[in-house]
Parts: C-alpha cells; structure tokens; sequence
C-alpha cells in the first residue's frame, strides 16, 4: 500500500501545481464568478484571493456600464458599501413600490429619453359687492426640452419658446415630484413679472371684456404636497404621470394628505389711464397678497385602462381645507382665514412597446376671501410628451 502511495503522490501533487497555475491565470471576467463564493472556500484553494477583493472595488462599476446599469444583474460583484445601499433599495422597493400584479407591473426598463412641450398660463380674479369684478389672465408660456432619467433621476434642459415670439416675461417655475405605490411627494415653485391682459374692470367699458396689457404685477408661489393612495397595491400614479409602470386593469383609489402653500404678489394699477382707474372698485390702485396655508389634502384618483391596453386615462382630483394666515405687509395685514385649495390633474398616454405618448392637464386654484372681496387664483399647465423606454 505505502508502494501504491509513493507513486500516486507525485501525480497528486503535479495535478494540485497545474491547477494552482490556472487559478492564477484566470481571465477577469472569471474572477467575478469566483468572488461568489464564500471567502473562507476561496482562500485555502486560491492565491489570487487578494487580485480578487483589489480589483472588484472598481470593476462592478464597468460591469454596471456594460449592462445598462441593471442593477440586480446576478454577475455584477458589488464590494461592501455598494451592496448595503443595493440592500436598502431593495428594502425601500419591496415596502414602498410593491404593487398587484394582476393590475400593475414595471415596464422592464430602467431609462426614458423624453421630449417635452410645456405651455402654463395663470389668472387673477377679485369679485367685489355689488358683482363689480376685476379680472387679469397672463399670456400661455411655453418651453420644450428633452430629459433622460435613470429610474428616479432626471437631467434635462427647457429652452424658453417665447423669446421667438417676442413676448418674453420674467418667469420662472420649479417642480421635483417622487411618486411609489404607496405615497407621492410634490414641491413646486413659479415666479413671474408682468405678462398679465386686464380683461375686466368694474364698470369700465360699460362692463364688458376688454384685452389691456398690465405689467405692474409679480407673483411667487409654492406648494408642497404630500399625500397617499389608499388603493395602492392596484392603483399606479406612476403609470399615468412618469410612465414607469403600466396599469393592466382599471382602478381608482382615495387620496389623502397635507398641503403647505404661500403667496406673495403684488399689483399696482396706478399706471393705468385714469378713466380705468376711477373705475376701479373700491377705488383702490393697488393690492398685495402674501399668507401661507396649512390645509388637509383629500380626494380621488382613477385610472381607466382603454382596450387594447395601450390607452390609459387617469383623472385626479384633490381639495384641501385648512388654516390661512396673512403677513403683515399684506393689504390686509394680519388675519387668520380659512384657506381653501383644490387640484385637478388629467392625463392621457399611449404605451407601444418601448414608446409612449403623453398628454396631461394640471390645474391648482387658490381661494382668498375677506368682507371687501374675494380673490382667487389659478395656475393651469399643459405638458406634451413623446418618449422611449430602453
């Protein structure tokens, strides 16, 4: 027996050599495959332990460029930090973003190429006793740009279409929206100067629609809304605003949540012609709006999935009722008032295969009221878009 060792160990031995030399010589595209395996398997077995940890601290992020940056591709080796952040993720998307999939799935896909129209026009209306009223609405601004986005983040650019018409104002507007299944995060700012058309003033022109260019005015708003869906395993938000999922089967759900919002404008119409201002009611030249609301968000939202399935209509409708208090610099001064908001959202899109075409109407009123007047103010944008899913 020890005879039959003797001569067996060489070739042991010679076999355990060659397959040292092939670990050391494994191409990188093995090495990912190796570093599965648990460390304390590896290290007895393979030399090349330490190549393996030094070079997949930066090698999963090719692998991720290679890939499209699907994430949870099984070949991708994530070291340490990289693999807890994924593991959070996974966690936030498992609680947060589950949905029924008889009703709702994800496209597959994680990038969109997008191209945008987007055109938003606001309106002031003061009624007075008597049903004297003063109304104003601004031009339809627009801009179009294009956007990528990698799942939740976007990076595109809005190039402002009314410098070729040569009716350019100072304006600006800021949105940031975060939708899941199970709740929506929404902030919004918009800033204007000028651009308003008088189209009504008291009794001037014997009461009736008149179309004057008035540029003493600016406006600054924003809101932040938070609210959740309650049918959220059936009804996506997201398949009807951001094109992330697709809705299979028609669904709605009841909506709730919170609304912050503030205002600061300002109108002077003492540069008016004197026969407009003399029929100015109240005989006032000038108004300055500037509260903050704190309101309860209610409402409702339903998705309706048009045959063959390509077509989907969503209609979104919110109030909110709540606490408004007025600064001192206002007209007013300071008062506490009831504040009353609401938001309408309609939206149409068409998925075909990895395109999809989108129209969405989105309207947000104020209402402000006091004994001499009631104010109320709108904000109504339309946005048109054609993309890509890749």
């Amino acid at each position: 027996m020890w005879t039959s060792v003797k001569h067996i160990l060489p070739a042991v031995m010679t076999i355990a050599a060659a397959l040292e030399m092939s670990a050391v010589e494994l191409p990188a595209d093995s090495v990912a495959v190796c570093s599965g395996l648990a460390a304390d398997s590896i290290a007895p077995a393979f030399p090349i332990d330490s190549l393996v940890e030094t070079g997949s601290k930066t090698r999963w992020i090719g692998q991720l460029i290679d890939n499209r940056f699907q994430i949870h591709d099984s070949t991708i080796y994530y070291p340490a930090f990289p693999r807890v952040l994924l593991d959070i993720y996974n966690w936030g998307d498992r609680t947060f973003n589950s949905y029924d999939k008889r009703y709702v799935v994800g496209t597959g896909k994680n990038w969109k190429l997008q191209g945008k129209v987007y055109g938003w026009t606001e309106t002031q209306t003061m009624l007075f006793p008597k049903n004297s009223l003063l109304s104003m609405h601004s031009n339809l601004y627009s801009d179009a740009g294009a956007y990528i986005s990698f799942m939740a983040v976007s990076l595109g650019y809005m190039w402002n279409m009314d410098k070729l018409f040569d009716h350019d104002t100072k304006r600006h507007t800021f949105n940031f929206d975060f939708t899941c299944s199970r709740f929506s995060i929404n902030y919004s700012t918009v800033s204007s100067e000028g651009g308003m058309i008088l189209t009504h003033i008291g009794d001037y022109n014997d009461g009736k629609d008149i179309n004057y260019n008035f540029d003493d005015i600016s406006i600054k708003t924003a809101n932040i809304d938070a609210y959740y869906f309650f049918n959220h395993s059936r009804y996506s938000h997201a398949a009807a605003y951001s094109f992330s999922k697709y809705q299979l089967r028609t669904a709605g759900t009841a909506i709730v949540g919170l609304n912050l919002a503030e205002t600061d404008s300002k109108m002077d119409f003492s540069g008016l012609p004197e026969d407009m201002r003399d029929a100015l009611p109240l005989g006032q030249l000038s108004y300055k709006f500037h509260h903050r609301d704190f309101a309860i968000l209610g409402g409702y939202a339903r998705n309706w999935v048009l045959k063959p399935r390509r077509w989907l209509l969503n209609l979104t409708l919110m109030g909110a009722l709540g606490y408004k208090y007025t600064y001192e610099d206002a007209t007013d001064g300071r008062r506490n008032l009831v504040a009353n908001n609401y938001k309408a959202w309609l939206s149409c899109v068409y998925n075909h295969r990895k395109l999809f075409a989108s129209a969405q109407l989105r309207s947000t009123g104020s209402l402000y009221y006091n004994s001499n007047f009631t104010h109320f103010s709108t904000f109504s944008s339309l946005t048109l878009t054609v993309g890509m899913r890749f």
